[in-house]
């Protein structure tokens, strides 16, 4: 057995956990960061098409299942630096109204206990700490700041420019993603066509372990286990105060005690977690008197689009520069929010190949030569129905589903018509499922009482003394945008008030 004592114990090393401990490096408290997989090797099937989509090299996680049983494999990284190393990079902030009730087609997205203006200054820290590169002003949607962007946009490419013309022709406002790779003046950033969904070979892609958790083990204080598996939470005798954490670390048990235990597991694995960790004051899981652990699941509405001009060919390399918010928000010719457009990472013929592995490769090939990809992405409400389970073998079971098609099906109409109108007469398009959930959120729920929230505005768990979460499962809606950084200004929020307390 192998057992430690600290002051902080982080569970999980992606975004949410490599930032927590990027700010608690500066604390001198304690930290030990418990990671359940180990550094992502760098190697030359990084940038190999076939290796990350048809061999799924780096996709490590155990299979989860449907409640009718059946088995898939989630699009889940257990590495250092979480599935940020595998990420888009797209860095946005949420809009303002995003933490405020709205109504949609399917039902409501209910407001949260914060507001974008408690938020704000941590997305300014957070985008420094990531290197985010943007315009402000530009998009039409994009909240109040009290500073720019860190670093300019990144450039479009000419088809890409040429596209965004057109668009703003067409009465529309594209705007350049704000993304966090690096292109500063000495920056490792080559604008190659392996970023969206490849680990960064070069380490200019602002992964989490690239920008926070190496940054913070150059401090004495902070510690990392990798293949470190917690698999339990043990309460004192009073049951209001997490005692220890166990687990294994290389096939050897470990107990850990702390001042305060963080997780940071994802959406999914924070839920099992609390699950897993019954007792006789939780005979359901920690925290879940009122059987919310797990509950309100939600990933968004995804869908990937092709649109192909026949007689012009892409000969764009970092295609990853353009979205459009113009069907964001409810307008007089959509009542309700539509959702986020965003390109795609430059499709090829191999990663066309593993999606249609039985079509003929030259005509992939000419698919991919033609065409601009967009990632078409709307929120999927939360529904108390749908829920991760921990099932009596220990397999972590999703029930989910989806909701808002509406709003969704609505979206890829206007996403075709606006690329026909750009010239692009042929358009392919596939919604994807349930294995499609690197956006997960919403399991343990933030809200102001342990009757309707598992943790409280700075994501301290109601039941529990010294306990926090600061992953994505504390949303209390999905909204239409990219979580990573919504989930590093959580972090940053609620480890400042940890360390304020002592």
């Amino acid at each position: 057995m192998r057992d430690k004592t600290v002051d902080v114990v982080v569970i999980g090393s992606g975004m949410g956990g490599g930032t927590a401990m990027y700010h608690l490096a500066s604390t001198g408290a304690s930290v030990l960061v418990l990671e359940r997989g180990d550094f992502l090797p760098t190697e030359d099937q990084n940038w190999s098409p076939e290796a990350n989509f048809s061999e799924q090299r780096y996709k490590n996680a155990e299979n989860w299942k449907t409640p009718s049983g059946q088995s898939f494999k989630p699009g889940v990284h257990y590495y250092v630096g979480g599935n940020t190393k595998v990420f888009g990079a797209a860095l946005p902030r949420f809009r303002t109204e995003d933490f405020q009730q709205i109504e949609h087609f399917d039902g409501v997205s209910p407001a949260w206990p914060i507001i974008y203006q408690d938020l704000e200054p941590y997305y300014t820290k957070a985008e420094q700490i990531y290197r985010v590169h943007g315009l402000r002003h530009e998009d039409p949607t994009d909240p109040a700041r009290t500073s720019d962007f860190p670093f300019p946009p990144v450039s479009h490419e000419p088809v890409i420019e040429q596209l965004a013309d057109s668009l703003q022709k067409q009465g529309l406002t594209p705007f350049h993603i704000p993304l966090g790779v690096d292109l500063t003046t000495d920056g490792g950033c080559i604008r190659c066509a392996t970023c969206d969904g490849y680990p960064c070979k070069v380490k200019a892609k602002s992964d989490a372990e690239v920008c926070a958790v190496i940054p913070a083990l150059r401090s004495p204080n902070v510690e990392l286990w990798t293949n470190a598996y917690a698999r339990t939470l043990t309460l004192d005798s009073r049951g209001k105060q997490i005692e220890s954490v166990e687990g294994s670390v290389n096939g050897e048990m470990f107990s850990i005690k702390a001042r305060h235990v963080v997780l940071a597991c994802g959406a999914v694995n924070s839920a099992a977690l609390l699950l897993r960790s019954s007792s006789q004051r939780f005979p359901e899981g920690l925290a879940n008197n009122h059987d919310l652990v797990g509950r309100h699941y939600m990933v968004h509405n995804n869908s990937a689009l092709l649109a192909v001009n026949p007689f012009q060919k892409n000969s764009t390399t970092f295609q990853k520069t353009l979205a459009v918010n113009d069907f964001y928000h409810a307008t007089s010719e959509h009542n309700y929010p539509l959702g986020n457009l965003q390109l795609l990472g430059k499709l090829n013929k191999g990663t066309l190949s593993a999606a249609r592995p039985r079509a003929p490769k030259q005509m992939l090939s000419w698919i991919a030569d033609h065409s601009v990809e967009w990632w078409v992405m709307s929120e999927d409400l939360p529904d108390p129905d749908n829920r991760i389970r921990v099932t009596s073998d220990g397999s972590i079971q999703v029930d989910w589903t989806p909701n808002n098609l509406k709003a969704h099906k609505q979206l890829l109409k206007e996403t075709r018509r606006m690329m026909r109108k750009a010239g692009y007469p042929i358009i392919l398009s596939e919604t994807l499922g349930i294995a499609t959930n690197s956006h997960q959120c919403g399991t343990l729920r933030m809200g102001t009482n342990e009757t309707n929230s598992v943790v409280d505005q700075y994501g301290k768990i109601h039941s529990v003394s010294n306990g926090y979460v600061v992953d994505s499962s504390v949303f209390p809606s999905s909204a239409a945008c990219n979580p990573a950084l919504t989930i590093a200004a959580l972090a940053l929020r609620s480890m400042e008030h940890l360390s304020r307390s002592w």
